[in-house]
């Protein structure tokens, strides 16, 4: 009864981050200003109070971060199901104190072993239309979130596996209510076929077809007996057992049926890879490399905009050069980035004289409209066409520091929102085969980005570190799709240019740009902007932009955490 009663007083505590996301489904924003949290022994934020509350409970008991980390991602897939799960694939940077080592770990999806390069070409030849690709179980790449998990927690857990996993089998047994976002992204979801396939539509859907609200208390038998599987066997029975057939069998959905295999699920790793890291200000930016694309074009855009200056608060000036960096980066990243596992990749993308290079391109007076890609350092260049597939929000981000200053910083998916709309064991399956472009090839040049068998698809999640002098000063993330990399580089900016608080940073207007239109979002401090960025040249739209950045920044002995305000999330430690 002790997790329940601290529920109730959080979601107390946060209730007008509740109240402000009343009609906010996965693709709409309202901003609230949160404020900072202080604390001087642990921490978390995460985008949900009931996760936010299982491992502040587990840091309390002297859990690692690694340990709580575990807690958040099961909670996360009960109560915010159509953003995370273990249906998904994640990247996590993990600081180990004791080591003095920052480490990165790969668990995003791949691709069945039967897929080839035409995976995505319909009878005509032609790339089938996105939609028609997510809903269905063709879509649905080997998860890897669990595997993460459970190789982290091996190499960095305190506590027993099974006591993490069990308050959120408590929860999904006995029911939580309904979040209004939830309530809203379900609503939303109903339009693109989330009522197509069984059991997802009884779940989300009452018996006259209409979604279920706000308030309802929702149970999930089914997903507590797939945890207490995993919490007695580990991922075992998820990769190499009755978990997995069953999830395999769901694959073959009667529309877009999927080829995965249980030899796909067995066969299934972890990849733990170096760091990406750039030098920004006297600051080391640390992200995950490829197959996600955020570390390398968070470092490139940081990277180019150390040659200007940015003023000492935001600017019109300052979010035009900040707009013309990320369309640099964008552009090396539709033409080189993908799972450097099957694909050539140059070694200079954050070349520090490439990066002046770049940034020399960019006119301080003047837009330059669409950027074309560089040619950064090569041992071996290959000839390839850019790609301009962008993911879409269905993601979720957390981070956590420990009292022994271990650290966590997380991001994690099912892709779009609601992933495939395919449920196994009471959690949805990822769409993520849907990162990989349609389309082999264009012009008679290969596309990176192409589907193949066993490759993992590219992604611009960017879970980030900070280091100061060797020591974590700061970690980052969001989700929001193709966007991440705009939301997590303007949050830095806010915090090392210009001195912001973290919570001030994340509240802070977006400005967007993916090599193409300048982005700003609506309802914020950042519209002000518009007329003066139109006469740099720049194409302004005025849009919604959902991110979900939560932050900690570790600063004169204290951690100060940020949730945010656009979605439902909370920071919390002692």
């Amino acid at each position: 009864m002790r997790y329940f009663a601290s529920v109730a007083m959080c979601l107390a505590l946060a209730l007008p981050a509740y109240a402000q996301e009343a009609q906010q489904p996965e693709e709409t924003t309202a901003v609230a200003q949160n404020t900072s949290v202080i604390a001087k022994n642990y921490m978390v934020s995460a985008a949900n109070p009931h996760a936010a509350v299982v491992a502040r409970e587990v840091l309390a008991k002297g859990g690692s971060a690694a340990d709580a980390a575990v807690a958040v991602q099961m909670m996360l897939n009960l109560v915010e199901p159509q953003s995370s799960g273990i249906g998904g694939g994640a990247f996590l940077l993990y600081w180990d104190a004791s080591e003095q080592k920052l480490l990165t770990l790969d668990g995003r999806e791949k691709a069945p072993m039967a897929a080839t390069p035409d995976y995505w070409l319909g009878d005509d030849g032609a790339p089938i239309g996105w939609w028609d690709a997510v809903v269905g179980g063709r879509s649905v790449g080997v998860p890897g979130t669990l595997k993460l998990l459970e190789d982290m927690h091996k190499a960095h857990g305190q506590m027993p596996w099974g006591d993490l996993l069990a308050p959120t089998i408590e929860m999904a047994e006995s029911g939580f209510e309904i979040s209004p976002r939830m309530a809203a992204s379900i609503a939303g979801a109903q339009k693109r076929k989330l009522d197509l396939f069984e059991p997802t539509r009884s779940y989300f859907f009452n018996a006259d077809g209409t979604p279920k609200e706000a308030g309802t208390v929702l149970t999930n038998p089914e997903f507590a007996n797939t945890l207490r599987l995993i919490a007695e066997s580990g991922a075992e029975p998820f990769y190499n057992g009755q978990i997995g057939a069953d999830l395999v069998a769901a694959t073959r959905t009667d529309i877009n049926p999927g080829i995965l295999t249980e030899e796909d699920l067995a066969a299934y790793e972890v990849i733990e890879r170096d760091p990406v890291c750039a030098d920004y200000r006297g600051y080391e930016v640390c992200g995950m490399g490829p197959p996600t694309s955020g570390g390398l074009t968070v470092g490139q855009i940081l990277g180019m905009l150390e040659h200007h200056d940015l003023g000492s608060k935001p600017n019109a000036e300052a979010w035009h050069l900040y707009a013309e960096a990320a369309k640099l980066a964008y552009a090396d990243r539709g033409l080189y980035m993908a799972d450097s596992d099957f694909v050539k990749m140059p070694e200079g993308l954050l070349n520090k004289g490439y990066l002046k290079e770049r940034a020399g391109l960019i006119d301080a007076a003047a837009s330059m409209g669409k950027a074309e890609a560089g040619n950064p350092p090569w041992q071996d260049a290959q000839l390839r066409s850019p790609d301009t597939q962008l993911e879409r929000p269905g993601t979720s981000h957390f981070v956590i520091v420990d009292a022994a200053g271990d650290m966590v910083s997380m991001t994690t998916t099912i892709e779009t929102g609601f992933g495939s709309r395919v449920m196994s064991g009471g959690f949805l399956l990822n769409n993520e085969l849907t990162d990989f472009s349609r389309a082999p090839e264009k012009d008679g040049k290969l596309i990176a980005n192409r589907v193949e068998a066993g490759k993992r698809p590219r992604s611009s999640m960017s879970p980030t570190i900070v280091l100061k002098d060797g020591q974590p000063v700061l970690l980052i993330g969001s989700p929001g799709g193709s966007r991440i990399i705009n939301y997590v580089a303007k949050s830095l900016v806010a915090i090392i240019d210009w001195n912001m608080d973290p919570q001030d940073a994340i509240n802070l207007g977006h400005v967007v740009n993916r090599n193409g239109a300048t982005d700003l979002e609506e309802g914020s401090d950042a519209t002000q902007y518009q007329a003066a960025l139109e006469a740099f040249g720049h194409e302004v739209k005025v849009r919604n932009l959902n991110s979900g950045l939560h932050a900690i920044q570790i600063k004169d002995g204290l951690l100060i955490g940020a949730a945010d305000p656009r979605r439902e999330g909370v920071a919390l430690g002692h």
